[in-house]
């Protein structure tokens, strides 16, 4: 069982920067994969990015890569979205979820938390 508790959202002008919280709670967190997803009204939710817990390789979106990064503090047990260079299609709801690293669908999900970019 995994618990997450997300923070950190707001509103930024373009060109800002933000960074996301997930706080995770739980056993065995290195058997994890860590996502990073956003969704906007009337659309399906988009992945962002992920970072492997065992060895912390993370992986990005075409659409985020350069720009986004995902950090883990492990003595605070959180993973990050560094988010640069924002832009207002950045603007949603973003979710960190876990998922097991043997399955296929994210099975934990945080609360989500909104970060709106102004132009």
């Amino acid at each position: 069982q995994v618990q997450l508790v997300e923070s950190g959202g707001g509103l930024v002008q373009a060109g800002g920067s933000l960074r996301l919280s997930c706080a995770v709670s739980g056993r065995a967190i290195s058997s994890y994969d860590m996502g990073w997803f956003r969704q906007t009204p009337g659309k399906e939710r988009d992945y962002v990015g992920r970072i492997r817990m065992s060895g912390m390789s993370t992986y990005y979106a075409d659409s985020v890569k350069g720009r986004f990064t995902i950090p883990y503090d492990n003595a605070k047990k959180t993973v990050y979205l560094q988010m640069n260079s924002l832009k207002p299609e950045d603007t949603a709801v973003y979710y960190c979820a876990a998922r097991v690293l043997s399955g296929n669908n994210y099975t934990y999900w945080g609360q989500g938390t909104q970060v709106t970019v102004s132009s």
